[in-house]
C-alpha cells in the first residue's frame, strides 16, 4: 500500500450553523458543495477537506487542557500567526501558545475540537 495524501478529516459538531461561522468566518475556509443527505459542511484548504457532521452530542475528551497540542487535534498552516492571533482575540476566542516555543497556537472550535495554527520556519511569536 502506498499513501499518497490526506483526503479529508472529519469532525464532529453539534451546532452546524456555529461551527460554521467558526470554520468559514473566523478561520476563513472555502465551503464547498455535497450532495449527501445527513446534517454537515463540507471546507476545504488546499487539497485537504475538512467535514463537520453534525451529531446531537460531541464527545469532550480533552486530555490536557494545559496542553492543548497535547490533544487529538488537527494542523493548518498559516503565513502570518500574529494576524491569526489577532483575528481569534477580535472574535473573543481563548487560545494557547506552543509550549514548545514554535511559532504555533492553538484554538477549540465552539464544540471543543482543537485546531493548531503553525506558522512553519518561524521560531516563535510571544505573548498569550
Amino acid at each position: 500500500m502506498q499513501i499518497t495524501h490526506c483526503l479529508h478529516i472529519a469532525l464532529f459538531v453539534s451546532d452546524l450553523e456555529r461551527a460554521e461561522y467558526f470554520y468559514r468566518n473566523i478561520l476563513g475556509l472555502q465551503k464547498l458543495e455535497r450532495t449527501l443527505k445527513f446534517p454537515g459542511a463540507w471546507y476545504e484548504v488546499g487539497t485537504l477537506q475538512v467535514h463537520l457532521i453534525l451529531v446531537t452530542e460531541v464527545p469532550q475528551d480533552i486530555v490536557e487542557p494545559e496542553k492543548l497540542g497535547r490533544n487529538r487535534h488537527l494542523a493548518f498552516a498559516v503565513t502570518d500567526l500574529s494576524a491569526a492571533k489577532a483575528r481569534l482575540h477580535t472574535h473573543g476566542l481563548a487560545l494557547q501558545m506552543s509550549a514548545s516555543g514554535r511559532a504555533a497556537l492553538f484554538v477549540q472550535d465552539p464544540d471543543g475540537n482543537v485546531v493548531e495554527l503553525s506558522q512553519l520556519g518561524e521560531i516563535s511569536v510571544t505573548g498569550t
